[in-house]
């Protein structure tokens, strides 16, 4: 970030001072709220010129240029009190303060930013290459934030007050936005924003970045071709999402292929992909549509492939319906550590149906319905890695049975970056004897452990 720009974007407001400011005040930050106070009385002005012109629908080419008219004709009508530099910063920030970003636009633009957390007015947070950073970024007051968190929601037809004191939409770019206002934030409102990059990461880029190694993503990679349903499980911001993408990868082209999702994130390369989303209720409650009713109507769309991008609720009951009655090669995310407490997770998720089914049962279909459990987590390092791959063999005494295929063992630190290898436990999945039944050859090689041992 520029000094300039950190300047620009660490002053605050005390008073509104369009002529000059306080005569106590140094002259460098007089200056400065002079420059703050006269784009917000500016900004209140063009908002109340667009909401006349009933542009607030329009494309943000379109309001782009209603901007850059208007201060144009106001620079030249009018004895703004502004340098030169200001007067070509005002156009840049107006816009930006109009398309509902503000003083978050220089964040978003840095493509090394994960996620931009706006604890308070003074308070904006980012993640850049696993690390959270505090920056130099600042709204003027609480009102300012809520003004913003307002601009967004009501881009996309969304509101937030009082009444409804969160919201959760996405940006024109994929980005995904949370808010609150009090009375649920107590210390004023906050926003936080996970971005997702116009291209995901592929399998090559994980490969080099050490999620996973070569030998585990072509055991994966052969397990998604032969239709194989996959439960991948993590913590937030653990990386789940984007290695469903990479393992979408190995679907065929020819396949049909319906994602589901609460925020869509996913990229995939197919050319026959039908994209579904989650609705929440209007401003009435009404019209809500929920991951279960996408997974049930799914089914009706003559899918080859059904992704869930996350399940969260009674949607695991469907999802998994639809593995057990020849829907096969589905793929789906879970919060969960561990394998096996994401087996448990999803049992919890399906109880939530209301179906008041015995866990026996619960446990039986998931059993029969998935074939491989890939753990992922973000270390401490800021390295997302895939921590364990296991494979569901079957139940013992009412338990599924789980053998691990892969593990990230860690030996030790250089410096701050985790020190570790992805082994091979040394155990041939049964999986790979079904593959080579039908006509899938996996090299036995990638499972050995490093004393050459294997078991199958």
């Amino acid at each position: 970030m520029s000094t300039d720009l950190a300047a620009r974007l660490s002053g605050e407001e005390r008073e509104p001072a369009w002529r000059a400011a306080p005569e106590t005040a140094p002259a460098a930050r007089g200056a400065h709220v002079d420059f703050l106070s006269i784009k917000a009385r500016l900004h209140s002005r063009l908002l109340d010129e667009i909401g006349e012109r009933s542009m607030f629908g329009s494309g943000e080419d379109a309001i782009a240029v209603a901007v850059q008219d208007f201060v144009a004709r106001v620079l030249a009508t009018e004895d703004v009190p502004l340098n030169a530099s200001e007067r070509e910063r005002l156009a840049d920030e107006l816009t930006q303060e109009t398309l509902g970003l503000g003083p978050l636009a220089p964040l978003l633009a840095d493509p090394a930013v994960s996620d931009i957390l706006v604890n308070g007015f003074d308070q904006v947070y980012v993640e850049r290459f696993g690390r959270l950073i505090k920056t130099d970024v600042r709204f003027r007051d609480d009102e300012h934030v809520q003004r913003v968190i307002e601009r967004i929601a009501a881009r996309v037809g969304r509101r937030i007050d009082q009444a409804a004191p969160m919201v959760d939409v996405r940006l024109p770019d994929g980005s995904r936005v949370n808010a609150t206002i009090p009375p649920v934030s107590l210390d004023g409102p906050t926003i936080s924003i996970r971005r997702f990059g116009r291209q995901r990461l592929r399998r090559e880029d994980l490969i080099r970045f050490g999620m996973f190694t070569r030998e585990i993503f072509t055991f994966l990679q052969h397990a998604v071709v032969a239709r194989k349903n996959i439960l991948i499980s993590g913590g937030t911001g653990a990386g789940k999402s984007t290695l469903l993408g990479a393992l979408a990868e190995a679907i065929p082209d020819h396949e049909r292929v319906v994602t589901i999702e609460d925020t869509a994130e996913l990229i995939l390369d197919q050319d026959h992909v039908v994209r579904l989303e989650t609705r929440p209720p209007n401003v009435e409650g009404r019209g809500v549509i929920t991951a279960r009713d996408l997974v049930i109507n799914s089914l009706r769309m003559r899918p080859d492939r059904i992704i869930v991008g996350e399940c969260r609720g009674a949607e695991a009951l469907d999802m998994l319906q639809a593995m057990n009655t020849g829907h096969d090669g589905g793929m789906t995310t879970v919060h969960a550590n561990s394998p096996r407490d994401a087996l448990n997770r999803l049992e919890t998720m399906v109880l939530m149906a209301g179906l008041d089914l015995p866990s026996r049962a619960i446990r039986e279909q998931i059993v029969s319905a998935l074939h491989l459990v890939v753990s992922v987590r973000r270390f401490d390092d800021g390295v997302r890695r895939v921590d364990a791959v296991a494979e569901i063999t079957g139940m013992e005494s009412g338990t599924p049975l789980l053998q691990d295929v892969f593990r990230f063992q860690q030996t030790g630190r250089n410096g701050r970056k985790v020190v570790g290898s992805f082994l091979p436990t040394g155990i041939v999945p049964k999986l790979v004897h079904e593959l080579r039944d039908k006509g899938v050859e996996v090299p036995l090689e990638i499972f050995q452990r490093q004393d050459g041992g294997a078991r199958g």
